[in-house]
């Protein structure tokens, strides 16, 4: 089972929210605004709008309209308010003889927001009775819309009744009733009423049972605390009465409401039986508050809240785990002999503030008291995390943004010394029009400072500028020249602590200057293949750079290094901007798109060349280690919505063994599907960088859906990296890593099912095995 935080700000999924704003009462109490309309138009000493408008007195046969004219009509509904309503209908008679004034014939009145369409609707001047007859329909503000048979008011609203009534909630929730009323002191009850927030008809406006629904004696609106009670309420699902709901009453707004949620139940391997309660506190409109109790069999309780506030300028969200229990250090081997008992917990919090039109501020901070509570508490599955802070400012020609981040290791057997902090990062760019040349010019200044509690530290600082212009001829080459200068500032010690030589750089201040020039030219042919079209896209890069001084300089973050389709023609094909790819080189390739009828494929191919003989920068094993690179290419093929096919891949230069193979591939529609997943890097590198092992990977994941609303699905990850890959693993090729299994019901009201998982790996006290979940969420009502 997953206690799970939301650390993105969401609302939850069991909050009691079942009537948005314009609920059932408040619909009735909103139809009989327009009521003192027809007192007015039909009174004599009113003046009709047209002459046409009413026959003359004794005449009681009625005078068509031969079209519908809406008639503003101004009405005062309270003291100090002025309403316009315009009405319409196809004939409007007077009956002297009884005293009664009938609009007849789709009438229609309208007023802001709300209309209000019947049959006919009669005003009886003896009695003051107005009675609205046949198929009624009334839409509020908020797109409600009630449907009734009969409807009967007094033009001073002391009492009104409805007939056979439906209540339709633009949020999805349906109530019905066999009658209701509207009491003198406002409150409006509904007498054998059925809520529920299924459809009544399906698509093809067929009638369909709700799957769920709850029934009740009476339903009450009351107008003083504004909240709806059911009396005599009991639960439904699938037509079969299951539990009585004594007492339950919601908000007419449609807002959240303080209370206990719908308990959850799980089995973990680590923990046992696991039942989680929870109690939802609405501290105001715009904070609210959630305290859960975790109750285990094999573990001690744990308790969690989770605050969360929404301001004018922004929201952020806090969430904290507490409890105290034994833990394992993350290399033990023996679950049974745990080496402490300590206060385990984690603390997580992100927000976001606009500021103004340019300024934002956002930041998320995570930490966890141990390397594995995360882990055995299934709140995540991370094996490190991250604390962010970020002030940004934007504008239509800049960006300024001034950040810092730290990382937590948790499942990784690494020392948390050697992780370095970065704060503070600071990056500006600006863009400005080129008055010479034409095309544009963008400046840059980055500065950013590296520490670590035990290892190297680095800070460094540059500015640059690159100038961009793109033409095209009168064949149609596209031409973009480019060109960089940069000037950079570096400061470093503890150099000797960085394991991997490469990375290391020279101690103390050092000085490096970056210049490059770049031309790159497209040609697209245009043309006909197979009843669509095709677009072949030859395209040649040069890159001209002088000899850069990158060894003497730390490298921090241009350490992932892999040649792939994604930063072939890059001007830099290092990541970061700690290491620059220098001396000249041309890049070749092309790309390849043809669009038939539902069907698409695309292809990128391409291979660079370096133009001088100087000691190549990049590691054995990235597929540029020598002047000739790799080939690398992707495929992407699209049926439709049916069939999405994508193969990334990196070809030896000289046998063309396959370096890189990732394949993503999915079959089916969003009930019945099937996806896979494949990777395999075999890139034969040096086992002393650690940041480009060999590793090779299947995932696989498919639902099949049955019985219209019925599914199954399921998933797995399966590790085959074997040990000639990576001497490092204890692995035979075929390790599952973790699968999982369900089976569910779903529809546009009611979700729930049950989900087993089996988890391969054991990290100290997270232990292997199974585990199971039970999830239930109803629509409208807020139980999970």
């Amino acid at each position: 089972m997953r206690p799970g935080p939301q650390f993105m700000l969401q609302a939850f999924s069991r909050r009691l929210q079942p009537l948005q704003p314009g609920a059932a009462a408040c619909l009735v109490l909103s139809l009989v605004s327009p009521a003192p309309l027809w007192a007015q138009v039909a009174h004599s000493d009113a003046q009709p709008a047209r002459s046409d408008a009413l026959p003359p007195p004794g005449d009681t046969a009625p005078t068509p309209a031969p079209a519908p004219t809406p008639v503003p009509v101004q009405v005062a509904p309270a003291a100090g308010e002025n309403r316009q309503v315009e009405f319409e209908a196809n004939a409007l008679t007077y009956d002297d003889n009884v005293q009664t004034v009938t609009a007849s014939g789709d009438v229609l009145m309208r007023s802001g927001d709300q209309s209000v369409r019947a049959d006919n609707v009669t005003w009886d001047r003896t009695t003051g009775q107005i009675v609205a007859t046949g198929s009624i329909r009334f839409v509020d503000d908020d797109g409600n819309q009630l449907y009734t048979d009969r409807l009967e008011l007094t033009d001073e609203l002391k009492a009104g009744a409805m007939s056979n009534l439906l209540l339709a909630f633009r949020e999805g929730g349906r109530l019905a009733a066999v009658e209701g009323r509207r009491e003198e002191n406002g409150d409006v009850v509904l007498e054998r009423a059925v809520y529920s927030g299924c459809a009544v008809a399906a698509e093809q406006n067929c009638d369909r049972t709700p799957s769920w629904r709850i029934t009740a004696r009476r339903v009450k609106y009351d107008d003083t605390e504004k909240r709806i009670r059911f009396e005599g309420g009991y639960f439904e699902l699938f037509g079969r009465r299951i539990i009585p709901l004594p007492g339950l009453s919601i908000r007419a707004d449609g807002g959240a409401d303080s209370g206990f949620l719908m308990p959850d139940v799980g089995l973990t391997q680590s923990n046992g039986v696991e039942v989680r309660g929870s109690y939802y506190w609405r501290l105001a409109p715009n904070r609210d508050l959630v305290v859960d109790s975790y109750i285990y069999t094999d573990a001690v309780p744990m308790i969690s809240g989770t605050f969360r506030n929404l301001g004018d300028k922004g929201a952020y969200q806090i969430t904290g785990y507490l409890t105290q229990g034994s833990r394992l250090q993350l290399n033990s081997d023996d679950p049974n002999n745990p080496s402490s008992r300590d206060i385990r917990g984690y603390f997580a919090a992100n927000g976001r503030w606009q500021i103004d039109r340019n300024w934002s501020v956002s930041g998320s901070l995570r930490y966890a008291s141990d390397r594995t509570f995360l882990r055995r508490y299934d709140i995540s599955r991370d094996d490190r995390i991250r604390s962010t802070i970020n002030v940004e400012r934007i504008d239509d020609d800049s960006y300024l943004s001034i950040a810092g981040w730290a990382t937590q290791l948790l499942l990784v057997q690494d020392d948390q010394g050697l992780v370095p902090i970065a704060l503070p990062v600071i990056d500006y760019r600006r863009r400005v029009a080129d008055p010479l040349l034409g095309g544009t010019i963008e400046l840059q200044a980055n500065t950013m400072a590296i520490t670590r509690w035990e290892g190297q530290d680095t800070q460094r600082a540059f500015t640059s500028a690159q100038w961009n212009m793109r033409r095209y001829t009168p064949l149609g080459q596209e031409i973009s020249l480019t060109g960089l200068v940069r000037g950079d500032v570096y400061h470093s010690d503890g150099n000797s602590a960085s394991v991997t030589d490469l990375y290391r750089g020279e101690e103390g201040w050092q000085g490096r200057g970056v210049a490059l020039a770049a031309v790159d030219v497209k040609w697209p042919f245009v043309g006909s293949f197979l009843g669509g079209t095709q677009i072949l896209t030859p395209r040649v890069q040069v890159v001209v750079s002088p000899t850069i001084r990158n060894l003497a300089i730390p490298n921090e973050d241009s350490r992932a290094i892999d040649l792939e389709d994604s930063n072939l023609f890059a001007l830099n094909r290092f990541p970061g901007y700690d290491r620059v790819e220098d001396g000249s080189r041309v890049t070749y390739g092309f790309d390849w798109q043809a669009d038939l009828p539902g069907l698409r494929i695309k292809t990128v191919f391409g291979q660079s060349y370096r133009l001088t003989d100087q000691a190549p920068l990049f590691p054995d094993g990235t597929g540029l280690s020598r002047r000739l690179s790799d080939f690398v290419g992707r495929t992407e093929v699209r049926f439709r919505d049916f069939v999405k096919f994508t193969h990334r891949y990196r070809l030896d230069k000289d046998n063309l063994a396959v370096r890189r193979n990732e394949l993503d591939a999915s079959i089916g529609s969003d009930a019945t599907y099937f996806e896979l997943g494949y990777l395999r890097l075999n890139r034969d590198v040096d086992l002393n960088f650690e940041d480009l092992q060999d590793r090779e990977e299947l995932r696989v994941a498919g639902r099949v859906a049955f019985a219209g609303n019925w599914s199954v699905f399921g998933s797995a990850v399966v590790n085959l990296t074997d040990r000639q890959e990576d001497p490092n693993l204890i692995a035979d090729g075929f390790d599952p890593l973790r699968t999982r299994l369900g089976f569910a019901y779903a529809d546009d009201c009611l979700e729930f099912g049950v989900v087993w998982r089996r988890d391969y790996i054991e990290l100290a006290d997270s232990r292997s095995g199974n585990s199971f979940r039970v999830y239930f969420n109803l629509r409208n009502l807020g139980f999970r």
